[in-house]
């Protein structure tokens, strides 16, 4: 069953040690403006899909981080979010695997299941089961004259 947010309430999200951010719920309204994003459609046709996943999250990043914590500067100061902090932010990787994994793919989580494909009955992802009975004698073969 689908359980459905009406709060639409920002959550805090744990993205490492003492690093956590503030973000919008991921809404399909986030989703479509983030695709049209300038720096989304500016990526290239010929770029690979890591450049493509990379400039999506930062855009996304950037329509929904509302506050942060654990953030500073060179100097160790804490500073607010902006759009070149979050682009830096995200730069450092296990950063983005979190956002990735904390936010992104959970709120794709539906569009996954239903794209998703059946495991292969035998092989590395054997699981799926068989649907057609087997038979119970070989078939006749018909007889040349």
């Amino acid at each position: 069953m689908l359980t459905l947010d009406l709060t639409n309430a920002p959550r805090w999200h744990d993205l490492a040690s003492g690093v956590r951010l503030q973000l919008r719920p991921l809404t399909t309204a986030l989703m479509v403006a983030t695709r049209s994003d300038p720096a989304v459609e500016a990526v290239p046709e010929e770029a690979s899909d890591e450049e493509r996943a990379v400039a999506f999250a930062k855009a996304l990043a950037r329509r929904a981080t509302l506050a942060w914590e654990g953030v500073g500067n060179a100097e160790g100061t804490a500073i607010d979010p902006s759009p070149e902090a979050i682009d830096a932010l995200l730069d450092v990787w296990p950063i983005f695997e979190a956002f990735q994994l904390t936010y992104v793919s959970k709120g794709l989580l539906l569009e996954q299941e239903k794209n998703a494909s059946a495991l292969s009955p035998n092989g590395p992802s054997a699981g799926a089961s068989a649907t057609a009975k087997p038979a119970r004698k070989p078939a006749r073969t018909a007889r040349r004259g």
